[in-house]
């Protein structure tokens, strides 16, 4: 443990030791004009009851899915958490235990990882998971310098239905190495299959598509997977977890290499995270996958064990060697996961599903029926869903916001093109009565002559 100085003389001798003749001359680099004069005003003390009655009036200031109804998606969802998954994963074992060094000692963990690991290789198709990742948008881009290193290609082409924001971060990770990124446009809501084919060449090492994609729209990824293996590139499909209840599974229709953000497997909004990532691929890729992977065996007795294995980290290996420089994983927000998955079962996720499907299909006949309001695009959705608005989207959902409810994004921040369009998003969580009161909403706010809210 290190020795922090606690007497006059202890830190006399300190910044004696550093160069230094007061702690003044340490903070000298920080602009005056930012640092406080005084010494913060924090009034009186409290007691333990004054403090919880302070911090609950605080905290009631947030807005948050159990006092508001939820349009709002994009990346981050409100659906619906058992009980049970709260429950288990705040166990001590689960809640407090660190990354697993030591395998023997470490089984129940390793275990638990080892369930995730075969339950995403389920949910996709495809035949081995690692231990996650940080999120989605991370777990894309390790699949892209996956795809390079495979194929030893230098070029990847990204749709632009990709999320944008996602799509940045790709960008961000291959920003320092010799690789080329060019966008593939889209058609109708949809990656343009024309411009993907003509832009396909023998230097491509992947397609990456998202699939349900930004927009909510349903890719043609059997037509996607025909055209990148026809070229010797790979597909890499950023997939929903929950739409591959109803939807066919990554490994069905070819993909190689599928991630995704597993948030919405039993893990609350939180404000913004932690979230998870995961990533799967075929046996043959195993090696390049980045991260950790937890394998199963038996030790000597023939008892079963496990442990973590191929571990190509920079921790473990030479640094230029390692497949990626990401050192951990979200082991608690997997374990959520999987304890959602294990509770929901094949069942649970199909009706998740199909609920998200008829509801949104039913909030956009309805939105689209407004005078004002039309549907942008025909391709069959998902969840989510764009319609075009009579009047700004940040004048929606000011109002909104003052009804109780939390419209949807407003896409003229990521495209000039999409100005007054906005992305709704409606999961299993939304009653039939609450996409009537949005819709009773949306029909004031843009209505000639209403008054401001």
């Amino acid at each position: 443990m290190a020795y922090i100085p606690n007497t006059p003389q202890d830190q006399a001798a300190m910044l004696r030791a550093i160069g230094v003749g007061s702690v003044e001359e340490l903070l000298r680099e920080i602009p005056s004009e930012v640092r406080s004069q005084a010494p913060p005003d924090l009034g009186e003390g409290l007691s333990e009851l004054e403090l919880l009655h302070t911090f609950s009036a605080l905290a009631g200031q947030n807005v948050h899915t159990g006092t508001h109804t939820f349009f709002l998606g994009g990346g981050a969802y409100d659906h619906y958490i058992p009980s049970v998954v709260g429950h288990l994963v705040s166990r001590s074992e689960f809640y407090t235990a660190y990354t697993p060094y030591q395998a023997e000692m470490s089984q129940g963990l390793l275990q638990s990882i080892y369930e995730y690991q075969s339950m995403i290789c389920e949910l996709t198709g495809l035949d081995v998971a690692n231990a996650s990742l940080y999120d989605g948008s991370s777990a894309l881009a390790e699949a892209a310098l996956m795809a390079c290193r495979i194929t030893r290609r230098e070029k990847l082409l990204l749709s632009q239905t990709v999320h944008p924001r996602y799509r940045q971060v790709v960008r961000t990770y291959l920003s320092g190495l010799k690789i080329a990124v060019e966008e593939i446009p889209s058609r109708d809501g949809r990656t343009a299959l024309d411009d993907l084919k003509a832009r396909l060449s023998p230097d491509c090492a992947a397609v990456l598509v998202q699939h349900p994609n930004f927009y909510g729209g349903l890719e043609t990824v059997r037509e996607i997977q025909a055209l990148a293996h026809d070229r010797g590139a790979l597909m890499v499909v950023l997939a929903d977890p929950l739409s591959l209840g109803v939807l066919a599974a990554p490994g069905e229709y070819g993909a190689d290499i599928a991630v995704g953000e597993g948030q919405a497997l039993g893990n609350p909004l939180n404000f913004g995270g932690p979230f998870l990532g995961f990533c799967a691929t075929r046996e043959v890729y195993l090696r390049q996958l980045p991260g950790r992977i937890v394998g199963a065996t038996v030790d000597r007795d023939g008892h079963r064990g496990y442990c973590l294995t191929l571990q190509a980290r920079e921790q473990h290996i030479r640094r230029q060697r390692a497949t990626s420089n990401i050192c951990t994983n979200q082991a608690l927000v997997a374990i959520a996961a999987t304890i959602y998955l294990a509770t929901m079962g094949r069942d649970g996720l199909r009706e998740v599903g199909l609920q998200c499907l008829h509801k949104a299909r039913e909030a956009h006949r309805r939105i689209c029926q407004l005078p004002g309001f039309s549907e942008v695009f025909s391709a069959p959705f998902f969840k989510e869903f764009v319609v075009k608005t009579p009047c700004p989207p940040s004048e929606i959902n000011r109002k909104l916001l003052a009804a109780g409810i939390v419209g949807g994004l407003d896409l003229g921040r990521f495209d000039p093109d999409l100005e007054n369009h906005m992305l709704w998003c409606v999961t299993e969580k939304r009653t039939i009565q609450e996409v009537e009161r949005l819709v009773e909403a949306l029909s004031r706010i843009c209505a000639p002559g209403e008054p401001d809210a």
